[in-house]
């Protein structure tokens, strides 16, 4: 990302939204692709080259590769994605199903899981790239061990192009410190994954990290998802405990305290939210974090391909879709994010990834629009 923090208080309006670029040079040399395994997650980032790194200079060379990074869409896919939203809202769910979708969402993804267990996501090992911070709060994991990341050290964000401006790096050294040494050395550091599904983040975290400090908890409002993770041979009660918990809910998830999470991972699941829960959501994740703790976002952004190409009768409100499965799902700008998330938390990174995904053979452009951010709890907070 040019620069990609986007640090701005609480409140104080928003910052450009800007492009994420490759991760620093040391991790692109030491996390190759063979060893973080691929990814049919959405999003996933490409670990199968210099990761971030393959850039579009030439347009005569789009077909040489499968996928380039940080591609504007061009005037023609622009048109084509306008001429679908509208017809998108020519065409919406009939006024008569639109209650039924938003009134049972955990019903439609209890049935997605119950079809496809564990077996549709692959593990997202991307995490070591994209939120180091999941990992570097401690020397006792592998990856340190195996020299991937520089261990025990509180680095700067592994995307950041300029590290000119200290505030940002500033604030996540105290809020580690505070995290580390504010409390006995026996204390847990906790994790907190929302919308885990069939724990893909979460047993890689528990198998990379050895540290008896660390506790996960493993959220979803699929009680078959909360299941597939409960029966996985990884799962082990005395470092993880999954809960059946609606983010959007009025209450906190059940044997949490509020103010005991240190980092937050949502990753593909406040998109699945009706825009009305956005605020209880955000309520939610403050109250359960530390005062400097932080959230881990990445979503899907306006004008993904995966918006464009819905068909009719998909669409319950704006930019809010119904797959067929019947799971909703909604795409984001980055100034929304500032305005859901900057009224309670500091903003990090609000950062946007673009990726074009050709087919060769038929020579055919596909582009695809992510965004991920990074808030953190004031450390004044109450």
């Amino acid at each position: 990302m040019d620069g990609n923090h986007n640090s701005s208080t609480p409140g104080t309006g928003r910052a450009e939204p800007l492009k994420k670029q490759a991760s620093s040079a040391v991790e692109i040399s030491q996390i190759t692709g063979a060893q973080l395994g691929g990814s049919n997650d959405p999003g996933a980032p490409d670990v199968h080259s210099k990761f971030g790194s393959r850039l579009l200079s030439a347009e005569q060379d789009v077909f040489e590769h499968n996928a380039w990074d940080h591609v504007e869409p061009d005037d023609e896919y622009l048109e084509y994605a306008e001429q679908q939203i509208r017809m998108h809202h020519e065409h919406p769910v009939p006024t008569e199903k639109q209650e039924f979708y938003n009134n049972t969402p955990a019903a439609f993804w209890n049935s997605f899981y119950n079809n496809n267990q564990n077996k549709f996501f692959k593990d997202r090992h991307w995490l070591r790239i994209e939120f180091a911070e999941l990992f570097e709060w401690t020397t006792d994991r592998k990856s340190a061990s195996e020299g991937h990341a520089d261990a025990g050290t509180v680095k700067e964000d592994v995307h950041l192009a300029d590290s000119s401006d200290s505030a940002v790096s500033k604030t996540r050294e105290v809020a580690v410190a505070s995290a580390l040494s504010s409390e006995p050395s026996d204390a847990k550091f906790r994790i907190m994954e929302v919308g885990c599904g069939a724990g893909n983040a979460v047993f890689p975290l528990l198998a990379d990290v050895s540290d008896p400090r660390l506790f996960v908890y493993a959220c979803d409002y699929s009680k078959v998802a909360v299941d597939v993770v409960k029966s996985g041979e990884a799962y082990d009660e005395n470092r993880c405990a999954a809960l059946v918990w609606d983010l959007s809910s009025t209450e906190l998830p059940p044997n949490v305290q509020p103010g005991s999470i240190d980092i937050m991972l949502m990753v593909f699941v406040f998109s699945a939210l009706h825009p009305s829960q956005w605020n209880q959501a955000v309520e939610n994740a403050y109250r359960l974090l530390k005062p400097g703790g932080l959230l881990l976002f990445r979503d899907y952004g306006r004008n993904d391909l995966a918006q464009v190409r819905f068909k009719k009768s998909r669409l319950l409100e704006d930019n809010l879709y119904i797959r067929g499965d019947g799971t909703r799902v909604y795409f984001f700008t980055n100034d929304e994010l500032a305005d859901i998330f900057g009224t309670k938390f500091e903003i990090e990174q609000n950062a946007i990834d673009r990726r074009l995904i050709v087919n060769r053979k038929r020579e055919l452009k596909m582009y695809r629009v992510w965004l991920q951010a990074k808030f953190r709890k004031p450390i004044s907070a109450d």
